[in-house]
Formats: C-alpha cells, structure tokens, sequence
C-alpha cells in the first residue's frame, strides 16, 4: 500500500474500537436476553440491538476502514481529514443517543439522535465523492463505492422518514414491509455492495493474484443494484413473486462473484491463506444459505405462520451475523494490523528490528475464534428457528467467546500501538587479526 496515498491511521481506528466496543455489547446483550432472536423481531429492544450492531459496529467499522483503503486502493488522496474529525464526533454521539431511544421506543429522540448521524453520513458521503472524482482512472471498484454511497443515502433518509412517520403519516400502511424494505437497503446495498466491491480489490491484494474478468465484475454490479432496487419496491408493494424474481437477479450477481473469487483464488500466488481470508471466504460462502432462507421466506408468504415468522429471523441472522459480522472482522485482521504496524514500524524500516504483521496477534487465538464462531452461528439459528431462549442463549454465550477471543487478538495489536517492540540491530564485532 502507497505511503503517499494513506491518510492517518488514527481517525479510523476511532470508528474501529469504537465499532469493537459496540459488538462486544451487543454479544453481552444477547447472552442476557435471548428474546432478541426468540421473539418476532418487530420489538423494541430487538429494534435496539439491531441498531447497535448495524449502525454501532458495522457501519463504524465500515466507514473508517472506507477511509483508509479507498484512497489507497484507487491510489489517490483522501479529500479531506478534518471532515473525517467532524463525521466521527456526529456518528458517535448520534449512534450512542440512539440505541436506547430505541430500547425504550421514543421516536421523537431517535430522531434526534438519527439526525446526527445523517449529518455524518453526508459530510462521509461528500468527502468519499470529492476524493473519488480525483481518481484518474475511474474503475469498476470505484464503480461498486459510488453505487454503496448512494445506498447508504437512501437508506439514511429512508431511516429518518420512517421515525417522522410515527408522528406525521405519510407512507405507506405497511410498517413490517416498510422495515424490511429499510432492511434491505442497508444490508444488500451498503455493506454486501461493499464487501463485494471492496474485496475483489482485497482478494487479488492479499492472496497475490489479479482481478480474473473485469467483464464478471461489472456484471455482478449491475445485477446487483439492478436487482436491488426492484426488490426493494416489490417489498413495499407486497409482491412476493416480483420480489422472488428481484432476489433471483441478486443471487445471479452474487453466483457470478463466487466465480470471479474462485478464479482469483485459483491464480494466486500465495497458497496458504492466513485466517482472516478464512473467515472471510467462509462468510462469503454463507451468502448461498442466505439467498436460500430468503427464498423459503418467499414460497411460504401467502401463508405466515409462526414458523416462518421464526424463519424471518433465522434470515436476518445469516445476513448479519453469518455474512456481513464475520465478513467484517476476517477483513479487520487483515486491516487492524496493517494500520498499527503502518504507524508504529514503517518510519523504522531498516534503522531497527521490527516485528513483521503476523507477529502483531496470535493465529491460534484466530483459529479458535473462528470455530467458535461457526458454532454460534449454527446454535443461535436453530434456537432462533424453535424459539428455544435457552439453545439461543446457549449459542450467544458462544459467539460471546468468539467476539472476545478477537478481543483480545485485538488487544495484542492494539498494543503494539501504544508499546512499540523494537531493539536495535545487533552491532558487528570487530575483527581480531591473528599475530
């Protein structure tokens, strides 16, 4: 990564422990009450912690990461820094006056609270354009943020809209499709836009191969927004068979993409993958159980039953938690290390003994993590499926040692931060002339 492209690393690093922070409060939440996942999920503290893991850990983790990689993967400069400032003090304020307001369900001060990270949001939506209309050479991936920029707006407004329908009604009777349709937007649009977008730049980074088919690249973009932007009116409409022929054109763009990484894997050069492409390509394979839940949710919605109610949520699970979370934090253990190191070690290249990447955290701890992690993902949705609160809990107390192993990863590079691991290079010794 070019040195002359990268911003500070200490402004996203904000976003990312403040986004650890909130994950590892909301997997405390959830071992306390399993009711998030067991009961439908149109309540308020489910509402809550919804908002905490999307808003709180995802989108935070998201946007500084966005700030970091983007200038340097379209190699060119950040616009502007202290825009960057201003958007984390209203993000941060906006998204922790939020979660309770939402806990206890006054609208009034969720909108309050919504309007301080709208503002962020555009001040991290104009600085993302400005810096993306000086790349000279716009590309398919710059292509992939514009489009999640745009989401990632409407999503927004389409958030503030629904608090002040609370209070002035204006929209559509349909509350459950306009929260699903809200849904959508933010998941599929912003953050499965920009894990696919983002890592078919990452991939061919890290596994040392090359972008396969830039052909694949532009279908997959197309397909997806294309797609998208029917389903989400097909949701609002209740049109359950517009909306399976919608998903069927997502699902299209996203079985492209399995083709394109595929082919980027069989080109690299580098043959071992460390853990965080593990997790990574593992959360992008749970992309197919996703697509299929949704299809299920599809056949079966002329009939809603209890079941099916249940299995909205068993959906919604594989999305967050399956896909986007774990996605997430396999890319942190590729990003967290890199901007500590960056900082800490790059000015003492050759002047000193440094630590190299991989000695900044332990793979083990990955290892284990990543296994915990799966496990919770399986417990939770079957306990999530049978309304089971104790199989629920069972599996939160799980994905709670998962998200605390990272934790702790965390920590061991996180303090390489503060406590630099240095030492000098051993000095010579002189020659003894033999007499």
């Amino acid at each position: 990564m070019a040195q002359n492209h990268a911003p500070s690393t200490t402004l996203p690093l904000i976003f990312m422990i403040y986004g650890l922070a909130c994950l590892l409060l909301g997997a405390v939440w959830l071992v306390a009450e399993p009711e998030l996942v067991t009961s439908y999920h149109y309540r308020p503290h489910t509402v809550a912690a919804a908002h905490l893991l999307i808003l709180g850990f995802i989108l935070s983790v998201v946007m500084g990461s966005v700030y970091q990689l983007v200038p340097v993967a379209l190699e060119t400069k950040l616009f502007s820094e202290k825009l960057v400032c201003c958007h984390a003090a209203f993000h941060l304020v906006g998204v922790t006056l939020m979660v309770p307001m939402f806990a206890v369900w006054d609208m009034k001060q969720v909108g309050h609270a919504g309007s301080f990270i709208y503002i962020g949001m555009l001040l991290f939506v104009y600085n993302l354009a400005r810096t993306l209309g000086r790349v000279p050479k716009p590309n398919v991936i710059a292509a992939f943020i514009v489009a999640a920029l745009l989401w990632l707006f409407l999503t927004m407004t389409a958030g503030l809209m629904l608090a002040a329908n609370k209070f002035w009604p204006f929209l559509p009777p349909n509350p459950i499709g306009l929260m699903h349709a809200h849904a959508h937007l933010g998941v599929v649009g912003i953050f499965v836009m920009l894990i696919v977008g983002v890592s078919l730049k990452l991939i061919p980074m890290f596994a040392l191969s090359e972008l396969q088919s830039e052909a694949r690249a532009w279908w997959i973009l197309i397909l997806i927004n294309g797609g998208l932007a029917w389903l989400v009116s097909a949701i609002v409409a209740q049109l359950p068979v517009a909306a399976a022929v919608c998903g069927g054109l997502i699902g299209l763009g996203l079985v492209i993409y399995g083709v394109e990484v595929v082919a980027i894997l069989r080109a690299r050069k580098r043959r071992i993958l460390d853990w965080g492409l593990v997790m990574f390509l593992t959360a992008v394979t749970l992309l197919a159980p996703t697509a299929l839940c949704g299809g299920l949710i599809l056949a079966w919605s002329e009939e809603p039953t209890a079941w099916t109610m249940q299995l909205e949520s068993v959906y919604a699970l594989l999305g967050l938690f399956g896909v986007v979370i774990f996605a997430i934090l396999g890319m942190l253990y590729k990003i967290l290390p890199f901007l500590v190191w960056f900082r800490s070690y790059s000015p003492h290249i050759g002047r000193a003994q440094i630590p190299a990447l991989a000695d900044l955290y332990s793979a083990r701890l990955q290892a284990v993590g990543f296994w915990l992690y799966l496990m919770a993902l399986v417990v939770v949705c079957v306990g999530t499926l049978e309304s089971n609160a104790l199989i629920s809990r069972l599996g939160a107390i799980l994905w709670l040692g998962s998200v605390g192993v990272f934790a702790v990863n965390a920590g061991l590079i996180l303090r390489h931060w503060w406590f630099p691991q240095m030492s000098p290079f051993p000095s010579a010794k002189p020659e003894v002339n033999a007499i």
